[in-house]
């Protein structure tokens, strides 16, 4: 068994490392100006830039398959890289993807959704939570009713990421009541300009979801994404793989954030000696960097499974439950080491604490990942003890 990274890995690693330390960590005192003046952390011309640049590098399309002009890295490499990426806070990804579900787009579909988004010429948002169905996402209300050769859609859709800017949505909604998510739910993909219209939605931390309403919004037959009725699957791919890849950006900053409390703990005298030598602080670090540890197997876990084609369903729900929580209980301990220094806004722990918060809710809450591993184990479905190997 090698739990060695392969030297392809470590190169790609290691190159991502430098590009956030060169080109991202140095805008991080900006970026936290601009969002305490209620402005966007960098502008789309520095976004632009950064691409540009990372692009040069080869970091355009990291999981984009090579007929569409990307790396196609897998997921095991896509994991490595947002863990890199989540050592900063800059509001940062690489371009030249696109949603996993659109590649499920006819032809036609291609040319209007999926290759202007690779491009950059289009922006995208996943349309599936409602005030009524948040995790339990087979609860949704949204009506879709057959009009002539049109469908038109009826409801709200909330706390949706990138719903202020995006060109078009993938809504989804019911076409079929008595079949519900099991042969009832379609994907629709929804132009801005076909009427629907998004408000923002104020949040403790940066992340700006949108509300989205649909009242009377028609769409052409030909904008249904896969097949009718067979839209709860698509949505269910798209958040099993944001399952692991959320804990993978996690890790990244709980990497960051316990070197920041490190590099304290040696410059912080309390009593005539560094906090560092205080049993307090140490065990608040042990347990941390054992915590770090344990969460970048989980993840990595995940996605080698992913990579391999296999179900990795249940082995995501864990890595999201532990490794969203691991950074949770690390950025509180960090801001604890740092004291009244860590409770203010001129050092980015803070920061961290209100975005982190989120990481447990969305894409499935805490509870909802305990009932899938719990229901998988009760059912026989995984073994205790039998690894996935």
């Amino acid at each position: 068994m090698d739990f060695s990274l392969t030297d392809e890995q470590k190169m790609i690693q290691k190159t991502v490392r430098s590009f956030v330390k060169k080109e991202l960590f140095p805008l991080e005192a900006e970026v936290l100006r601009n969002e305490r003046d209620g402005k966007p952390g960098i502008s789309e011309e520095k976004i632009a830039e950064l691409r540009s640049k990372a692009k040069d590098m080869g970091f355009w399309g990291i999981n984009t398959p090579e007929e569409f002009g990307g790396a196609d890295l897998g997921p095991t490499m896509t994991a490595l890289i947002m863990m890199e990426l989540g050592r900063t806070f800059v509001p940062f990804s690489f371009g030249g993807s696109a949603d996993n579900i659109l590649y499920y787009c006819n032809e036609q579909q291609k040319e209007n959704y999926l290759l202007p988004v690779i491009n950059g010429e289009k922006k995208s948002c996943f349309a599936l939570t409602e005030p009524t169905a948040g995790s339990d996402a087979a609860n949704i209300t949204m009506r879709a009713v057959k009009d002539g050769n049109d469908w038109v859609l009826n409801g709200e859709k909330v706390f949706i990421t990138n719903g202020n800017e995006a060109d078009f949505a993938m809504v989804f909604a019911i076409t079929d009541s008595e079949k519900g998510p099991q042969g009832g739910v379609t994907c629709f993909l929804v132009d801005r300009e076909m009427g629907w219209h998004s408000e923002y939605i104020h949040t403790m931390g940066e992340w700006g979801p949108a509300s989205l309403v649909f009242d009377n919004v028609r769409v052409p037959e030909e904008n249904i994404l896969g097949e009718l009725g067979k839209g709860f699957a698509l949505g269910m791919k798209w958040i099993g793989q944001g399952r692991w890849i959320i804990p993978a950006r996690g890790l990244g900053a709980a990497e960051r954030l316990l070197q920041m409390a490190i590099d304290y703990s040696h410059q912080r005298f309390t009593f005539g000696k560094p906090i560092s030598e205080r049993q307090a602080i140490q065990w608040m670090i042990a347990d941390s960097a054992v915590e770090i540890e344990a969460t970048r197997w989980l993840v990595l876990h995940a996605a080698w499974l992913a990579e391999e084609g296999r179900d990795n369903r249940h082995y995501s729900s864990i890595a999201k439950l532990y490794g969203t929580n691991m950074a949770n209980r690390v950025v509180d301990r960090v801001l604890q080491i740092h004291g009244g220094m860590g409770y203010t806004k001129e050092l980015p722990i803070e920061r961290w604490y209100r975005e982190m918060r989120v990481w447990r809710i969305f894409e499935g809450t805490d509870e909802i990942q305990r009932h899938i591993i719990s229901r998988n184990l009760l059912k026989g479905n995984v073994k205790v003890g039998e690894l996935m190997a």
